[in-house]
């Protein structure tokens, strides 16, 4: 079954193109069918961009699913049309009072701030501990992953000597977990931060598991409350050309000592294209997440996700 999406949403031509199966909110609604209801709050910067990827990857699925957008009311984005916002995205105040089978956290430019010196922290924090009352199951990505952790375990972020830029190789420390169906013994999947979680640090709370790690990257999936919640730090959802579009960025901006990131180009060289390596991943990846922790765990009726406790 397609993705079900607002009208005119940029997104559905490019996906269109793409070969990709896309449902616009009229035709859906000629459909009985009890469609999976996923919010997606949205910090990164280039959010059509950002919206794009998560839908492209969401869209590998046999299920129906109803998106929705989220933005934050504390935050004004400097990079996204307000038109776009305007006509796609809704407020925390406009569906504090629903529920949905799952729900997406982005990662923000913002890392290098102090949790507390988010100009949105507040309401990014409100957020998270609504969605343990109101989302099935909540997949928080780099720096919402980072934030979730330390807002709810008091987990502390640390600074790296270099940013931590490429395509790294993890393995799987549960190939039971569901999560993980159909992965290889080991696989890639990009990153691009400043900041890295300790993983002793993470295990010292026995509500917390980590699932996945790397030599390289560090800790990359944890999770919490029986599925409940998933901590991923990379971006397997990131398209072929993200991470190359930020090493053109940060050149352009003078920013001391950029290096190209690493295992992406074609021998690592920057004047190569890039070698896809993540792609069949990350689609099992959302696949899984909505298969097993999404659609199998959440009530056909949604108002009784509050009745859920731990999966």
């Amino acid at each position: 079954m397609p993705l079900n999406l607002p009208d005119k949403l940029p997104a559905i031509e490019i996906l269109k193109k793409e070969s990709i199966f896309v449902m616009e909110d009229l035709r859906a609604s000629t459909q009985d069918i009890r469609p999976l209801k996923i919010l997606i709050l949205n910090l990164m910067p280039l959010k059509i961009s950002t919206e794009t990827d998560l839908l492209r990857l969401l869209s590998n699925s046999p299920l129906q699913i109803e998106i929705e957008f989220l933005g934050l009311s504390t935050h004004t984005p400097k990079n996204t049309p307000i038109e776009h916002l305007m006509s796609f995205y809704t407020n925390f105040s406009s569906i504090k009072n629903r529920y949905f089978d799952g729900m997406i956290i982005t990662g923000a430019p913002v890392e290098m701030l102090e949790f507390e010196e988010v100009n949105y922290w507040s309401e990014m924090t409100q957020i998270c501990d609504w969605a343990r009352t109101h989302v099935t199951s909540t997949f928080y990505i780099c720096w919402a992953a980072q934030a979730a952790l330390y807002h709810f375990y008091g987990i502390k972020k640390y600074p790296l000597d270099k940013k931590l830029f490429g395509v790294f190789k993890h393995k799987v420390n549960d190939p039971s977990f569901p999560l993980f169906r159909g992965f290889d013994d080991e696989y890639y999947a990009p990153h691009s931060r400043h900041t890295t979680l300790k993983a002793e640090e993470i295990k010292q709370h026995n509500d917390l598991t980590i699932l996945s790690e790397s030599d390289e990257a560090g800790v990359y999936i944890a999770t919490s409350r029986g599925g409940r919640e998933f901590y991923v730090t990379g971006h397997s959802e990131y398209s072929p050309l993200t991470l190359h579009n930020e090493y053109i960025r940060d050149k352009e901006k003078g920013m001391d000592n950029v290096a190209p990131p690493l295992n992406y180009y074609k021998n690592n060289d920057p004047t190569q294209p890039p070698l896809v390596k993540w792609r069949s991943h990350a689609n099992m990846l959302y696949i899984n997440w909505l298969n097993y922790f999404v659609y199998q765990a959440t009530p056909y009726n949604i108002h009784d996700i509050t009745l859920l406790g731990n999966l």
